[in-house]
């Protein structure tokens, strides 16, 4: 179990960890199960399809490569497919996402009653039912805070040598932080902490925070593995909301 009280710092890498343990608790089980199939349908049928597209859009992306960098082919074309996997991955993630936002909502905050011993102040089908518009324009600031950002990093794809070596770095790095803030944000949201508040909150551990974002990002590209990831982060970034941010941002306790 989790401690209540403020824990001394840990890594992204141990509640990444912590994440694989928690979706097997007892009672936690259940509420894996909706954000599990909405997983598993979305992303596994958009990544089978995007594996048999790659022999043809590879080769597309490579053409941009200028002559002075084709000694470097060898080396980039991996660059390329991960790029092309990054991106796709992250896309279709957040489709999920936005789908699955209020199963992951309720399975932040069962997790967390668990692990704390609290008692949130309405839960079930009927706490979401009422919560929804608000999760749903959560995930529209969500949304209006990556698009423009995420909008400059893929116009950086179709500048000829940096689009194939320093874009990809730049990709992972903010779909690393990205994804931090979308996991961690359920439990925040469960208590009401402003968007901009909860970005704060996150840059005060950056370090923790992207290294647990980089995890999610590097399993998501993983065939199977990246089936179950949505659960997994989501409590993974509750056990760490209970550790760090828990005792000043909380609603309820």
């Amino acid at each position: 179990m989790v401690s209540t009280s403020v824990t001394p710092p840990r890594s992204g890498v141990y509640y990444f960890s912590q994440g694989w343990k928690l979706i097997t608790l007892p009672g936690i089980r259940r509420f894996v199960i909706m954000p599990l199939l909405v997983n598993i349908v979305l992303i596994g049928c958009a990544f089978a399809w995007l594996f048999t597209q790659l022999d043809s859009w590879i080769p597309a992306l490579m053409n941009h490569i200028p002559d002075w960098l084709q000694w470097l082919s060898y080396l980039l074309w991996p660059i390329a497919v991960i790029s092309v996997v990054l991106v796709f991955g992250y896309f279709f993630s957040t489709i999920a996402n936005w789908i699955a936002a209020p199963f992951n909502g309720l399975l932040a905050e069962q997790l967390e009653a668990r692990l704390t011993g609290a008692t949130p102040p309405d839960t079930g089908i009927t706490g979401i039912v009422k919560d929804l518009p608000r999760i749903m324009k959560r995930e529209w600031q969500k949304l209006a805070w990556y698009l423009p950002r995420a909008a400059v990093l893929l116009l950086l794809y179709f500048i000829p040598g940096i689009g194939q070596t320093v874009a990809p770095v730049l990709w992972f790095l903010f779909s690393a932080w990205m994804l931090a803030i979308q996991y961690c944000d359920y439990p925040f949201d469960n208590h009401k902490v402003a968007f901009k508040t909860m970005r704060g909150a996150l840059r005060a551990r950056k370090v923790t925070n992207m290294q647990f974002g980089a995890l999610t990002s590097l399993f998501t590209l993983i065939p199977v593995l990246n089936l179950v990831i949505m659960p997994v982060a989501v409590c993974g970034a509750t056990a760490m909301w209970v550790d760090c941010y828990r005792s000043k941002h909380a609603l309820w306790k």
